[in-house]
């Protein structure tokens, strides 16, 4: 089991809860989504979550990513840290659990 963490906002959640796939509007407009390893949700919740209510953790095990998503470990030049991106939409039966954290 290799895990990695999404963070997103309760609202966004909601509005995909019935489909089979979780789409991050940053695969639209960056072409992945942000995830994080452990150790770096706390830094990712203070630069760009701080004063933000409303959070869920996705919990994904990339094991259970389907072929139409693929993991790349990338270097935030902006921060000096690499972290996983998923290039593609995130099939729900690869979150093994979601945790509201605020």
């Amino acid at each position: 089991m290799n895990i990695i963490y999404h963070i997103v906002a309760v609202s966004s959640w909601e509005e995909q809860v019935e489909l089979p796939n979780y789409i991050h509007a940053s695969l639209d407009q960056e072409g992945f989504i942000h995830t994080s390893r452990a150790a770096q949700i706390a830094g990712v919740l203070d630069r760009y979550y701080s004063g933000i209510n409303d959070l869920l953790k996705l919990t994904i095990d990339t094991d259970l990513l389907d072929a139409t998503s693929t993991l790349k470990e990338e270097l935030a030049e902006s921060i000096g840290e690499i972290f996983p991106h998923v290039y593609g939409p995130i099939n729900k039966s690869a979150i093994v659990s979601i945790e509201k954290i605020r």
